[in-house]
């Protein structure tokens, strides 16, 4: 996943990353038992169980759970990790039969068969958690067992993205005597089958992973544990790496920090900067009598200035984007600067009056403020002063933090509120089918028949990806449109570290989750 031939300096090194090739930071190093590896991070799980989760707390359960295929270091497709072998068996990628490792088990030792992969997907969508992944399994009719080592999904449609959805975190394994068919594991136990076992948590604090001897998979463990802590903030989290506290960052490092660490660093701190594939976006409610008009979103759209946003706001350290599906990924259009062009006020004020609109319209619009970094409530203090501006519009902020903040959206609470996504596989699929459908990652029902019956089908019958522009470009074309979704900035990937740990850079999997068995301490430059 990324380049051998960039480079990387001591004193605040600055590695360039890419999504295409591997390479390592001077990784030298045997596993080491002596003492944990301490990753700091703000993206705090919001649950345990993977029933109820399509959000940051994969990347706690890619490290404790197993999916049946994963990315090993260096892959851009999935690869069989609790399974021995995976294929379609037939040739319209509607049959996919999966046979498991033998002698699989959990941590606690209790077997794992084909009959927990079975109840462990099938729970998804019976339990369909209101912030769960049920929507990742559209294409799914049914699941069959086969002895014990065989799992066969039946779909009721051609998916050739199935592979990838198989192989994100949400759909863990877990042990049907701990885990209810039909409803959430309440105990805050986990017995997963990964590379760790979690021996402790406390929400919001921390996570303490040991390794789990169970394990058969494909990883490689490179330390015998990992501690991770969780920051309410960037200054916090670096000063923390500072003070020899935790040993990396992870999600959530402030544009201040990171331009800090470049220009200031220390001759112990290593800074690692890579191409990244998550976006930041705005989200407007039909219901909303406002916000569900489309001369006021489109209206917003043209006013909004992006390059603002990523120089004023996030010092350049994440890019403007003009479309739901990021740079680097095969179907990323530049739509909306297509339709809007550079921001102008003129023009956003001709949309509104087009719609019968003269006075400035109210718009209040809302926030996270622990879940997409220290830069959040200042970038919709920008966006504020944007619109406000204007003259067009006359904004209200507000926030909440993130636990709360997702059951407002999905109550349909806010006209207007931002979100970020970290994508759950790489493919521009993952850009565009979330957000769409009666049942998406939002909560926020939007139908787009033509997106989910004909496009999204077509691309999805096409095994050959570079072979889906056509179909990718169309969707982007009506959801640039209904501007229903406004997409404001693609960030970039920041790792810092001690100047002991290697394997910072292998760490990152295509969906930006570090797997925490690559890292471990250097034993010799």
């Amino acid at each position: 996943m990324f380049n051998r031939n960039r480079f990387l300096r001591r004193v605040a090194a600055v590695a360039s990353l890419s999504l295409v090739a591997g390479c390592s930071l001077l990784s030298n190093g045997d596993p080491d038992s002596e003492s944990p590896i301490v990753v700091g991070t703000t993206s705090a799980p919001s649950t345990l169980d993977p029933a109820a989760a399509w959000d940051g707390s994969w990347e706690l359960f890619r490290n404790i759970y197993q999916t049946l295929l994963a990315y090993p270091n260096g892959a851009t497709t999935p690869q069989p990790d609790a399974a021995e072998s995976c294929r379609f068996t037939d040739s319209t990628s509607r049959t996919y039969r999966c046979t498991l490792r033998a002698g699989m088990k959990f941590a606690d030792g209790d077997p794992l068969d084909a009959e927990a992969v079975r109840h462990s997907i099938d729970r998804i969508r019976t339990i369909d958690a209101p912030s769960g992944p049920a929507g990742l399994l559209d294409s799914l009719d049914r699941v069959d067992t086969a002895g014990d080592r065989d799992v066969v999904f039946h779909l009721d449609h051609p998916d050739a993205t199935f592979p990838f959805v198989l192989a994100t975190p949400a759909m863990s394994i877990v042990d049907p005597d701990d885990y209810p068919a039909d409803s959430l594991r309440k105990d805050g136990e986990v017995f997963g089958s990964g590379p760790y076992r979690l021996q402790s948590y406390q929400e919001g604090k921390q996570a303490v992973l040991v390794r789990n001897g169970n394990y058969k998979g494909f990883a490689k463990r490179r330390n015998d544990a990992v501690t991770i802590r969780y920051f309410q903030d960037s200054r916090a989290m670096v000063e923390a790496l500072r003070d020899k506290r935790i040993d990396v960052t992870y999600r959530g490092l402030a544009a201040n920090d990171i331009i800090a660490l470049q220009q200031h660093g220390t001759t112990d701190l290593q800074l690692v900067d890579g191409s990244g594939t998550d976006i930041s976006y705005l989200v407007f409610n039909p219901e909303d009598p406002w916000a569900g008009q489309p001369a006021v979103r489109k209206a917003v759209a043209q006013v909004v200035d992006r390059a603002a946003i990523a120089h004023k706001v996030y010092k350049d350290t994440v890019d403007p984007l003009y479309s739901m599906v990021p740079k680097g990924l095969t179907g990323h259009t530049t739509a909306f600067f297509d339709d809007f062009g550079d921001p102008s006020v003129s023009k956003a004020r001709e949309i509104l009056r087009g719609a019968g609109i003269t006075r400035p319209v109210p718009l209040t619009l809302w926030y996270t403020t622990d879940r997409y970094g220290s830069e959040t409530a200042e970038m919709f203090r920008e966006l504020e002063r944007q619109l406000d501006d204007s003259g067009l519009f006359t904004v209200a902020l507000k926030s909440r933090p993130w636990k709360t903040y997702v059951v407002g959206y999905q109550k349909g609470e806010y006209p207007v509120f931002g979100r970020g996504w970290f994508p759950d596989f790489p493919d521009a699929d993952n850009f565009i089918a979330p957000f769409v459908g009666e049942h998406n990652a939002l909560g926020t029902p939007y139908p787009a028949k033509e997106i989910t019956s004909v496009l999204l089908p077509h691309a999805r019958a096409e095994s050959d990806r570079a072979k889906v522009m056509k179909d990718l470009e169309s969707a982007q074309r009506i959801m640039v449109d209904d501007a229903r979704l406004i997409p404001l900035w693609q960030g970039r990937q920041y790792v810092a570290a001690s100047d002991d740990i290697s394997g910072g850079e292998q760490a990152l999997d295509p969906s930006t989750i570090m797997t925490m068995w690559e890292l471990h301490r250097k034993t010799s430059w």
